[in-house]
């Protein structure tokens, strides 16, 4: 009997018992379904990160430690002088752009009534390519308003939402106190999520009306030439910046440098085990299913005792009758695996349209080729697997003993 003959045979016993094959099937279906739709979420998940990160990977933070620190020394501020240090070329070549910038708290004031307390932050004009964010109307200051202390801000959603209703255009060309000192509103920030309680103006202007604090600076944000020479600049920053605070001791260290590069690689690795772990919980399953395809090919085994018996009474071989029942679990295996993936991509595919309506924040899943072909051989292995032992046990039988059988 060849495999083709074999198969036709499976597939005519799986027609003879519609309901119990569906029923075998059905964990199968399940496994198979769960661990492709679970898959492409993480996979939604893992790309939302990297579609709204991946712009910032080749950015480094250098933050004060405002603590003590290792050693006898006293702790220096990070000053001016140190941002023009980093942005001289020669001393690091791998570093692009180099910005400052202040931080405080402010209380914002409508001159027509209302008022918020809102962080407030000074930067130089290169604010929103430094931190990839956009306007949803307006503009930002330029060079000119920030080395001249303009009175002008930009303001985030969340002050706008208060103060304007949400309005953002409402919030363009208007006068507000902050502090003691009128701004005119010239922006509104995209929201983002993460600093969306901000007024942002020129740092000049920050330290002069708000925050003081002569030349020193809260943060400097470091943009390395690209993201493959973020080692390099994390090594010529650091370098630098223990060059001038006089730093022998990489322990006494009065200051942090972040390569947000590294915080993405380990947000992804963490992603990436969630979405493994998550898929292995949703092959128990597919566990659940290999055992009701073992214990219907035992019950196939014993319902064909005869049928055995016969064939291997007018010759067959014990490869024979082994390869027919591997085959026909197999194939009841390989047609659950089907449906599972037409399952499994069906929900994932509807899931990707619906759920941007409804949430638009969630990432929508994102099937990938892998978790298909993994999650089909899986179920052909079960199908192997589950019956193999009934199979045997049918190839093992004495023809005689077959026959006898009632």
């Amino acid at each position: 009997m060849t495999i083709w003959e074999s198969a036709r045979i499976a597939v005519r016993g799986l027609r003879a018992g519609p309901l119990r094959s569906l029923l075998t099937m059905l964990g199968i279906i399940i496994g198979v379904a769960a661990v492709i739709v679970l898959v492409a979420f993480g996979n939604g998940l893992q790309r939302f990160v990297a579609d709204a990160f991946g712009p910032l990977a080749n950015q480094i933070q250098i933050t004060p430690d405002r603590g003590g620190i290792s050693g006898s020394g006293t702790p220096r501020d990070l000053t001016d002088a140190d941002v023009r240090a980093l942005r001289d070329r020669a001393s690091a070549p791998a570093v692009a752009s180099v910005s400052p910038t202040v931080t405080g708290s402010a209380q914002l004031q409508l001159a027509g009534g209302g008022s918020v307390r809102s962080g407030v932050t000074g930067a130089d004009a290169d604010y929103l390519d430094i931190t990839n964010r956009e306007l949803v109307v307006g503009s930002f200051f330029d060079d000119r308003q920030a080395t001249t202390r303009a009175k002008v801000v930009v303001l985030g959603p969340n002050p706008v939402a208060t103060l304007f209703g949400g309005r953002a255009g409402d919030a363009l060309g208007s006068e507000m106190r902050i502090g003691r000192t009128s701004f005119r509103v010239i922006g509104v920030l995209a929201a983002n999520g993460q600093q969306d309680d901000v007024a942002v103006m020129p740092l000049g202007a920050a330290r002069a009306y708000l925050t003081g604090g002569g030349d020193v600076v809260d943060q400097i944000t470091v943009r390395a030439v690209s993201t493959d020479a973020v080692p390099q600049a994390v090594e010529q920053v650091t370098t630098v910046l223990d060059d001038r605070h006089r730093i022998d001791d990489p322990q006494d260290r009065d200051y942090t440098v972040t390569a947000l590069q590294s915080l993405l690689d380990q947000s992804s690795q963490v992603l990436s085990f969630v979405t493994i772990f998550v898929a292995a919980v949703a092959g128990i399953s597919l566990l659940v299913g290999s055992i009701g395809v073992a214990n219907i090919m035992l019950v196939t085994v014993t319902e064909r005792t005869r049928e055995i018996g016969i064939r291997k009474a007018i010759g067959a071989r014990r490869r024979a009758i082994l390869q027919q029942f591997l085959i026909e679990a197999m194939v009841l295996t390989g047609i659950g695996g089907v449906i599972g993936i037409l399952v499994g991509v069906g929900v994932s595919v509807l899931a990707g349209i619906v759920l941007p309506r409804l949430v638009p924040d969630f990432p929508a899943p994102t099937v990938s080729a892998g978790s298909v072909v993994l999650a089909f051989g899986v179920s052909l292995l079960i199908g192997l697997l589950a019956g193999g032992f009934p199979a045997n046990r049918a190839a093992r039988m004495r023809p005689i003993d077959a026959l006898r059988h009632q």
